[in-house]
């Protein structure tokens, strides 16, 4: 796992974001997968929105995802708990490796139906400057070209679409790097969350 950690931090300092794939193992994305179906069948879902605290609210024209927040204490659920011990890790070797003092985290499941997407943005808000990194764990097992819902990173000099594969991890700084995840044209799954310093 290390060289995954390692191959992450090699890309954000080489190329503003770093990506991996199997991240997670098979039964990881099995499991992961089969609770975000659940929660899609329970409608235990919510609308996902902008902003935050006064100035939340949902806004179709600019994202259409569902979410449901994972709880960062007390998981029940032994993937979940397997899952975020995993991001608590890399928050470790981040903070032994790199000195970046982050102390929390907050991540929830991500779905995209059928025409959603998530227009142009950055993931650090202006009243919270926690933030410090994004971090996305894909559940597509089955993703192929044409399935939409790709990942669109707006770098220095061009654009770089990354595709959702299952198992696949992408990591880049919540305050710089600007993307958007283009209409999705069949269900597309993650996990999505930040790494914090406060």
């Amino acid at each position: 796992m290390l060289e995954k950690y390692e191959s992450l931090i090699d890309g954000l300092i080489s190329d503003n974001f770093g990506v991996v794939d199997d991240f997670i193992d098979d039964e990881m994305l099995a499991k992961l997968t089969e609770k975000i179906l659940y929660f899609q069948e329970e409608d235990l879902l919510k609308q996902a929105g902008i902003g935050q605290s006064d100035f939340f609210q949902t806004n179709s024209e600019i994202r259409r995802d569902l979410i449901r927040w994972l709880p960062t204490q007390k998981v029940n659920v032994q993937t979940e708990q397997a899952f975020i011990v995993l991001i608590e890790e890399f928050i470790q070797y981040l903070n032994k490796t790199c000195f970046t003092s982050l102390i929390s985290y907050e991540m929830h499941y991500a779905l995209y139906q059928k025409g959603a997407f998530y227009k142009k943005h950055i993931d650090r808000f202006k009243s919270d400057s926690g933030r410090k990194f994004s971090i996305i764990c894909y559940l597509n097992n089955e993703w192929k070209e044409g399935d939409g819902g790709e990942l669109l990173l707006y770098l220095p000099n061009k654009t770089l679409k990354i595709e959702p594969i299952g198992k696949r991890c992408v990591f880049f700084k919540s305050d710089e790097l600007e993307h958007e995840v283009l209409t999705s044209f069949k269900d597309r799954m993650s996990i999505t969350g930040w790494l914090k310093d406060k």
